[in-house]
């Protein structure tokens, strides 16, 4: 149960959970012992149980008996309503489809910025940054220890100054900005605040959403700094910060995707994406934050795999889980607080170096299941992400696969198209029965953050993720290009090649701002920030002080460090 410091498990009444809503079918018995038995007599069937990812078994056939004592109030409700299964808004995509974000970020902020320009120009409605792998663990560009890493995954952004280029000629009050970020979070949404403000732009009108999500890093990622309590006091001071000066800013993006990008299975991604979230609202709660003053700007953050009818089953499972988990465990009472909005990326793993093509194929069914599921905002993976980072052509083709979908193929015409499909609401359950099960299990042990720190997410990742390679290895599991219909002819395409004078340019232009600012500012701002580390004062303010007064993110991070010290994975087995 709740011990009041974020580390609980789910703590969920069982009377919430979901029922089982079949009876028996007699004239199912009959069809198998008739008409499919004298079929598979002649066609064996190709396996003898058909598996979704998370060990369902698909049955031989679904009828109305298995939703006969579905509860449409209870199970369902409608569109814009309470549990908001079947969506979180009354008409869906009838009224707005989902944003289109295309991930991007390389090289350097203003190589970055031509191609924000450029999806924007092709019909990407928000972006979103990737940043490099020093900026996301707290170095500066110039630190040895981001020697060879700068610009390579995404865009360094050491100072206000790179924050600035970054967004030149884009308004920041008319575009909604979602920033990949964890550990360096609140100095990043401090950096995209001043650059706002320096376009003259209200904090009022800044839109968008820091991933802000520590926990899933000590899971599955690892692009954690600091350990694991006083990394959860930067996640709730950008809550309470965002309360009160960003009303239209989304304080954190609860991510399972990275879970899933590492081998969890869809239940796993959805019971340990929602432990993560419990987790999150108790620490702002202990904090003293009202339940409905910042809940309301929670969004989480899946994967959409191939296995199309569990993918969205899973997204319509993960909203009336979040909807009860809301009402029943934590008392909100606005409805808002109970809307589980969701960013959706098609799944990068899945992607195949060889006969690349079929990536376009993979990814279109991935984005199906995402508008099906109903997602609110979605980011389609290039062709070619298995080799390197997207060419220009390549995510322009992964955004034209999102607007067919959504002009041409019929599915955004009603909500929740596949609501009352016999496959689809069984699956709902069951996955939703599976994830409760997880969440359970990690209340045992304490909740989120004891079984983080025991490995017991992450062991079970690990387990999913060596069953489904042995599969793939044995041939068990198609994986079409690698071990089954392979093409003879090898194909390398042209990919985006990142200048290696990129990196001297960005250590140069970092040294640059050092030797630039004002010296006795920058000064003056550290030393609050010193004070208030040492403190318990929200710590987003005297960040965006350091920011303004052009302190990097590698010195802000390491008068941190020096503070919390750094986090270094023990996992008990």
């Amino acid at each position: 149960m709740a011990s009041g410091d974020g580390t609980s498990g789910s703590g969920q009444p069982g009377s919430d959970r979901p029922e089982d809503t079949s009876v028996p079918d007699p004239g199912r018995e009959r069809w198998r012992a008739t008409t499919r038995a004298r079929a598979v007599v002649e066609a064996p069937e190709r396996s003898a149980r058909f598996l979704a990812t998370s060990d369902l078994e698909y049955r031989d056939l679904y009828t109305p008996a298995d939703t006969a004592r579905l509860d449409e109030e209870r199970d369902l409700g409608r569109p814009g309503e309470y549990p908001f299964t079947r969506g979180v808004q009354p008409t869906m995509y009838r009224g707005r489809l989902w944003t289109m974000r295309q991930y991007a970020g390389f090289a350097t902020a203003a190589e970055t910025n031509e191609r924000f320009r450029y999806l924007l120009g092709q019909g990407q409605t928000g972006l979103s940054v990737a940043f490099d792998l020093p900026t996301q663990m707290g170095y500066d560009s110039d630190a040895p220890e981001s020697l060879g890493e700068v610009g390579r995954v995404g865009v360094p952004v050491d100072s206000l100054a790179d924050m600035e280029t970054l967004f030149t000629g884009i308004p920041l009050g008319d575009v909604s900005t979602s920033m990949t970020i964890n550990a360096t979070a609140a100095i990043l949404l401090a950096m995209y605040v001043a650059a706002a403000e320096k376009q003259g732009v209200e904090r009022g009108r800044i839109s968008g959403t820091t991933q802000n999500d520590i926990l899933k890093e000590y899971i599955a990622r690892g692009t954690y700094i600091y350990p694991p309590r006083p990394s959860m006091r930067l996640v709730t001071d950008i809550f309470e910060f965002a309360s009160r000066d960003l009303p239209r800013w989304n304080t954190i993006s609860i991510s399972g995707y990275h879970m899933r990008e590492a081998g969890a299975t869809a239940a796993q991604e959805l019971a340990f994406t929602m432990a993560d979230a419990i987790a999150y609202v108790e620490g702002a709660m202990a904090r003293g934050l009202d339940i409905d003053a910042f809940a309301g700007r929670l969004s989480f953050f899946f994967a959409s795999w191939s296995e199309l009818f569990e993918e969205v089953a899973k997204f319509r499972a993960a909203r009336r889980m979040w909807a009860r988990i809301m009402r029943e465990r934590f008392g909100a009472t606005s409805a808002r607080s109970m809307m589980c909005r969701f960013h959706v990326q098609t799944a990068g793993s899945s992607l195949t170096a060889t006969s690349i093509d079929n990536n376009v194929v993979r990814t279109t069914l991935q984005a199906l299941g995402a508008v099906l599921g109903g997602a609110q905002s979605l980011h389609t993976n290039s062709r070619d992400e298995a080799l390197a980072l997207p060419t220009a052509e390549a995510a322009r083709l992964a955004l034209r696969t999102q607007q067919i979908i959504a002009y041409e193929a019929g599915v955004t015409e009603t909500p929740d198209p596949l609501a009352g499909s016999y496959l689809v609401e069984t699956l709902t359950n069951e996955v939703e029965t599976a994830a409760w099960g997880l969440l359970d299990e990690i209340d045992a042990l304490g909740g989120t953050l004891s079984a983080i720190e025991a490995g017991f997410q992450q062991r079970r990742i690990q387990d999913a993720a060596y069953r489904v390679q042995r599969e793939v290895e044995r041939g068990e599991r198609v994986v079409v290009g690698v071990n089954m219909y392979r093409d003879e002819e090898r194909v390398s395409p042209p990919t985006l090649h990142i200048d290696p004078r990129g990196e001297r340019d960005q250590v140069e232009r970092v040294r640059r701002v050092r030797a630039e600012r004002d010296p006795a500012a920058w000064e003056a701002t550290m030393t609050r920030l010193d004070e208030a580390v040492r403190g318990e004062v929200n710590l987003v303010p005297p960040i965006l002080e350091a920011v303004r007064a052009y302190a990097t993110v590698g010195e802000i991070s390491d008068r941190l460090r020096a503070a919390w010290g750094e986090y270094r994975e023990h996992v008990t087995i």
